[in-house]
């Protein structure tokens, strides 16, 4: 596929004009637009057939340009963009932002390295100038069953310093807050009885040795002296949750009668989700009867921006 990017919108509402009059224009798309291949996001109208297009070859751009990162100068484990925000100058020769009507649009006009025989233009204006400002937004997240804005312990805005288990893995892209081997999520899904009938377990979380520390955030859950992920002494697979002793009570780690140490050498893997969200203006953008100062493209459809990364834990 050719190195290149493409966007289609939707494009609606005219009012009448004479030939060569500037024309007034209503724009009203969808909030997201898709990508098809890992370079061309498109939209197109039916009834009538109509679309428009951004072509952007110098330079060239990929999707993966838009989701390179690089490691934070303070913390390896925190990363950001190398490219959040891309601004490219239209012009008629090699980033090219058109308006096409058709007699007949194919149901996949523009993902193909061929056109498709059915393809039939009926009008093609160019912009003449202009410039297409593409900006990425980074969502980390570690998906453990608690919302970002909630692992923020100390309230004062920044979620990078909420660290719970020092392992250099704040808590909003930790999936084992405490560091105790057994995942947020597990922790989380084990709850007290339901007595606030709200099915949230941040706001009834299980407190095995009730001091006061939740056992997702408590790195000794059950408060016998042995640290919950040293507490593995049927099978040391950083999994502290199949080591039971006695089945009427459940995994060693939530039993105080149970404290055999058995040191722990590493952490579990530390998946982090990792959303992108691209997004598209163009400003300044002249057709030969259409002149309009801004339009919003939308935002990329997240099904084909999510990717994971892993974070390194600090072994303490």
């Amino acid at each position: 596929m050719k190195n290149l990017v493409c966007l289609f919108i939707c494009f609606i509402v005219f009012t009448g004009c004479d030939d060569g009059d500037i024309i007034t224009v209503e724009f009203d798309f969808e909030d997201t637009f898709y990508a098809c291949g890992d370079i061309v996001f498109f939209k197109t109208k039916n009834d009538p057939d109509q679309s428009f297009s951004l072509l952007l070859t110098s330079p060239v751009l990929t999707i993966e340009n838009l989701k390179e990162t690089e490691p934070n100068a303070t913390n390896s484990n925190l990363v950001t963009l190398k490219n959040p925000v891309l601004t490219y100058a239209l012009n008629e020769t090699s980033n090219i932002f058109n308006y096409r009507k058709y007699s007949n649009i194919p149901a996949s006009p523009f993902c193909n390295d061929i056109p498709p025989a059915d393809l039939n233009v009926t009008q093609n204006d160019i912009s003449s100038g202009g410039n297409a400002i593409i900006t990425t937004i980074l969502i980390e997240d570690d998906n453990d069953g608690i919302l970002a804005e909630n692992e923020d312990l100390n309230n004062n805005g920044d979620l990078n310093d909420d660290d719970t288990d020092n392992d250099g893995i704040p808590n909003y892209i930790d999936v084992d807050d405490d560091g105790d081997n057994v995942l947020t999520k597990t922790e989380l899904e084990l709850l007290d009885p339901n007595t606030d009938n709200d099915n949230n377990p941040i706001t009834n979380p299980l407190d095995t040795d009730n001091d006061g520390i939740p056992n997702y955030l408590d790195n000794d859950d059950d408060g016998d002296g042995t640290v919950t992920r040293n507490e593995e002494s049927f099978s040391q697979n950083q999994n502290p949750t199949d080591d039971i002793t006695d089945n009427s009570v459940g995994p060693d780690y939530l039993n105080a009668t149970i404290s055999t140490n058995i040191a722990a050498t590493q952490y579990r893997t530390h998946p982090i989700e990792q959303e992108f969200k691209v997004s598209i203006v163009l400003e300044n953008i002249s057709f030969p009867t259409i002149i309009e100062e801004s339009i919003d493209f939308g935002t990329l459809n997240n099904s084909s921006t999510n990717t994971s990364r892993n974070g390194t834990p600090i072994f303490n």
